[in-house]
């Protein structure tokens, strides 16, 4: 594999000097600096979700030990992305905010929280939980509700870029976002996630949620 991508090189470069055309090499992504989303974090998030991403009210989420990937896509989304008129997830006031950060800012931002330490929430209803848990393991088969776990992990831990961590987020946060997809107007941006919720009953959201912030 080596000797052929050399031998590609190679031929490319032959290629450029024989036709006068240059090839630009391959953009290399910038390296989020979470120094600099510290300062951010300070002066933009700070007031909702804490300077270290543990939000001290319910409503707001815990943003610390993110994945990084996933914050800064879920900043992009509140932005307006052409030719799309609205964004993908609406709230006014997290609208203004996204709109002042740069992508290298929402990147470094991203980092930073990542790298913070969670103080988890925790179960509030035992029940609640409980059904949610079996929810969350196995899903709800008659309904085509895959188990939560299968794409967040059994902890909750989820999977960088693609799924969020929910292990110790606020319950009450988890269930406006589940139901937001469910309605499909505030949040756009997964399609998946959407498709799952609208097999939901409100109890049901709630349950899931409940276990999430108890879950470790």
């Amino acid at each position: 594999m080596i000797r052929l991508n050399v031998m590609k090189s190679l031929a490319a470069w032959s290629f450029g000097l024989m036709t006068g055309v240059v090839f630009a090499a391959p953009a290399t992504p910038m390296k989020a600096d979470p120094v600099a989303g510290q300062k951010v974090a300070e002066q933009v998030c700070a007031a909702c979700h804490g300077a270290d991403g543990n939000s001290t009210s319910p409503a707001n989420p815990k943003l610390a030990g993110q994945h990084a990937d996933y914050l800064a896509k879920q900043l992009n989304n509140f932005r307006v992305q052409a030719p799309a008129t609205t964004a993908e997830r609406q709230n006014a006031v997290m609208a203004g905010f996204a709109a002042t950060l740069s992508d290298a800012d929402m990147r470094n931002v991203a980092s930073w929280f990542e790298s913070q330490k969670l103080k988890p929430a925790v179960a509030r209803d035992k029940v609640l939980s409980d059904a949610g848990q079996q929810i969350y393991r196995r899903g709800i088969p008659e309904k085509n509700v895959p188990a939560c776990a299968g794409c967040h992990a059994s902890n909750g831990a989820g999977m960088p870029a693609q799924f969020p961590r929910l292990q110790g987020q606020y319950a009450d946060y988890t269930e406006s976002q589940l139901l937001g997809m469910r309605q499909g107007g505030v949040r756009r941006n997964s399609a998946q996630m959407t498709a799952i919720a609208t097999r939901m009953t409100d109890r049901e959201i709630k349950a899931v949620a409940d276990y999430v912030a108890g879950l470790r």
